[in-house]
């Protein structure tokens, strides 16, 4: 009897298979450090297994440096990082659109795009939530979360070089996702520049700015499935 062989995995599906790892990877230690967080922890070096050695040691680093500090400590430092400042929050819109009107239209585009793919964005988080992004990416639609990520690769850089000048454990998870994205043109660059240089945009004179609460509530954990 003649056996049959699996197909061999195409590049292209390997790369794509690679991109999900690090993104639920990555969207598990951009979790607010809860009860769960070293439980968050565990399942992160699980994936790092299915992981070729380069993409998996920066992932590796942030996990080596999560683990360190008592829950309640990383916590803090998670809420001073992320909730308590502007230049190096997690809020994908507030790059882009900064507190202006305009922010509430970018957010639907979040919710619009998880739902037509068939889910709803999590209760306890804000759509544009980079944790939530990756987590759809990785879980739900790979393309299209991939189109979202690389639409806000600015954000995504930016963020990065911030949290590397600070010292930050989390810098290592923003490098990673980086290094899934497609790479940065001369006008992601210049962007990302004036972005550095000027802020977000803020709202015009004598207009009512669109307000959203930041950051989310902490009083239940954040969902970590997209339902």
């Amino acid at each position: 009897m003649r056996l049959l062989r699996r197909p061999a995995r195409s590049g292209r599906d390997e790369l794509i298979r690679q991109h999900r790892v690090v993104w639920q990877a990555a969207s598990l230690l951009l979790a607010y450090p809860d009860a769960d967080h070293h439980r968050r922890l565990d399942t992160v070096d699980e994936l790092l297994a299915h992981l070729p050695e380069e993409a998996a040691q920066p992932l590796a680093t942030a996990v080596r440096d999560l683990r360190r500090p008592s829950t309640l400590a990383a916590a803090t430092t998670y809420v001073d990082t992320f909730d308590m400042r502007n230049r190096t929050t997690l809020l994908l819109t507030y790059w882009t659109d900064g507190d202006t009107r305009n922010r509430g239209a970018a957010i639907l585009v979040f919710v619009r795009v998880y739902r037509a793919a068939g889910v709803e964005p999590p209760a306890g988080e804000s759509a544009d939530h980079l944790a939530v992004v990756l987590e759809f990416a990785a879980t739900v639609d790979p393309d299209t979360g991939g189109r979202l990520l690389a639409a806000h690769r600015t954000a995504v850089d930016l963020l990065h070089e911030r949290l590397r000048d600070a010292g930050s454990p989390y810098a290592d998870v923003l490098g990673a996702v980086a290094a899934t994205l497609p790479p940065a043109t001369e006008v992601d660059r210049q962007r990302a520049r004036e972005l550095a240089q000027a802020g977000p945009p803020a709202e015009s004179v004598g207009l009512q700015p669109f307000t959203l609460t930041v950051p989310p509530r902490r009083d239940r954990p954040r969902q970590e499935g997209l339902h």
